[in-house]
């Protein structure tokens, strides 16, 4: 569903909570995977959301335009990881043991999957930000520099370092547009 569809059930109620309520249940599913492919963790994904969405409710009566709703919410979890990025120290996860690396038969695609999951997550921040913006949300590049707030040659630039870095480690046909999109 578009940001345009979700506008409809959002001016439908003329309560402001009964429109935000309107607007989280039909685009929350969709704005907890952006999230989560920014995080590359689930319940940091949830507490980016929440966060995200804590913000656009406290500023609901000054959002004029309520059909460009994702985008805001989008801008606003861009914002909140910088943040959250620049203050904190590379988590480490002590374990007492190692977990073993135990795949299921016929779980080709699940590996190269996760192949292509862990090298994005290795990319610089702003490049993994362009990448999920410009091919799994699909915004166009315009849309991305919009939301991550520099210029389209920018968009541009870290798009193709990010994609030359993953086709170098991963090889051409696995960091296609294609994949990008379908992770």
């Amino acid at each position: 569903m578009s940001s345009g569809e979700a506008e409809g059930s959002v001016d439908g109620a003329t309560d402001p909570e009964a429109q935000f309520c309107a607007y989280v249940a039909a685009r929350g599913t969709a704005l907890l995977r952006t999230a989560y492919l920014l995080t590359g963790e689930i319940h940091l994904a949830e507490d980016l959301l929440q966060t995200a969405l804590t913000n656009t409710y406290l500023a609901w009566g000054r959002i004029r335009d309520k059909g460009a709703l994702d985008g805001y919410v989008r801008q606003i979890m861009v914002n909140t990881l910088t943040d959250w990025w620049r203050r904190r120290w590379r988590r480490e996860r002590p374990t007492a043991e190692l977990p073993d690396a135990v795949l299921p038969d016929g779980a080709a695609a699940t590996v190269e999957r996760q192949r292509l999951w862990a090298q994005l997550e290795a990319l610089p921040q702003r490049q993994r930000a362009v990448i999920v913006l410009r091919y799994y949300e699909d915004l166009s590049e315009a849309e991305t520099a919009r939301v991550l707030d520099c210029s389209v040659g920018t968009v541009k630039s870290q798009a193709h370092r990010a994609l030359s870095t993953l086709r170098a480690r991963l090889g051409d046909e696995a960091a296609s547009e294609e994949v990008l999109r379908d992770l």
